[in-house]
């Protein structure tokens, strides 16, 4: 069994290496409904985003490893920082490793029996394809001509699934009594964790001081305002907002996130350094 990698330490690296985590475990989640979802076509088009995602992550590892060793660290690949962390070196928000349906989010529905509710991935991509635009946006000026560069194509895969997820969004919330109530229901369950995605922190400051990349607070007023439009159109508002604020970013995650990577990683941690 493949022993784990000490994560980068540089504050650029783990900048970098963060959105990349990001990105990462939400293909994780978002590609689990391959086969699953309500018709072939959300099927497909689920499957593509969650490609995307990883294409995002494989490029991010990547820079983060130059990044590291430039720094005079260890130059990682995309693999070994994608497959041999351990938990608490994954930077990742909360949001992203939730499960595709919050325990008790809908009481008395199916959901409990298959892990899935769609209400909720719709919720969450929206949610997220909105954060990731607007900061790829930023990105886009990075003074890492890399970063820069990835943040370039980015961006119009965010854009996509944005409005993707934004369309779910509008059916279900004017679709029947059922959906709109899932929807109401997966805002109330998964609103609380957004808050993480602002809470910036030394990262944030040195990246935002060497031109790397924003502050994450930097990103608020353009995303609630955004979402509080997208959430009016079928007849919702933002829940209140309150003290709590998941830790995730700073590698203190919830119990999803270990099962999570015991699938994620098996393969790679089994046969150290297969390939297909």
């Amino acid at each position: 069994m493949t022993a784990s990698i000490v994560a980068p330490r540089d504050p650029a690296a783990r900048y970098v290496m963060r959105l990349g985590d990001t990105c990462l475990i939400l293909a994780q989640r978002v590609a689990e409904w391959c086969g699953h979802a309500p018709i072939l076509e959300e099927d497909i088009a689920l499957t593509n985003m969650a490609l995307d995602l990883i294409g995002q992550a494989r490029a991010l590892f990547t820079l983060a490893g130059g990044l590291e060793a430039r720094a005079g660290g260890t130059c990682f690949d995309e693999d070994q920082l994608a497959f041999l962390r351990e938990e608490r070196d994954y930077l990742n928000p909360v949001l992203v490793e939730l499960p595709n349906a919050l325990p008790g989010a809908l009481p008395g529905s199916a959901a409990g029996a298959s892990g899935r509710d769609f209400a909720f991935t719709v919720l969450r991509n929206a949610m997220m394809a909105t954060w990731l635009e607007l900061l790829w946006r930023h990105l886009a000026a990075s003074t890492e001509p890399e970063l820069a560069a990835i943040a370039g194509k980015a961006v119009k895969e965010a854009r996509y699934h944005r409005e993707h997820a934004s369309d779910w969004v509008r059916r279900l919330g004017d679709g029947t009594d059922e959906s709109a109530r899932r929807l109401d229901a997966a805002l109330q369950g998964c609103w609380r964790f957004h808050a993480e995605l602002f809470a910036a922190d030394a990262l944030d400051e040195a990246a935002a001081a060497s031109g790397l990349g924003p502050r994450a607070d930097a990103l608020r007023e353009a995303w609630h305002e955004a979402m509080t439009a997208l959430l009016a159109e079928v007849r919702l508002a933002p829940p209140a907002t309150t003290a709590f604020v998941s830790q995730g970013r700073q590698g203190v995650h919830s119990e999803a996130m270990g099962y999570l990577l015991a699938t994620m990683q098996h393969l790679q941690r089994a046969f150290p350094g297969g390939a297909w």
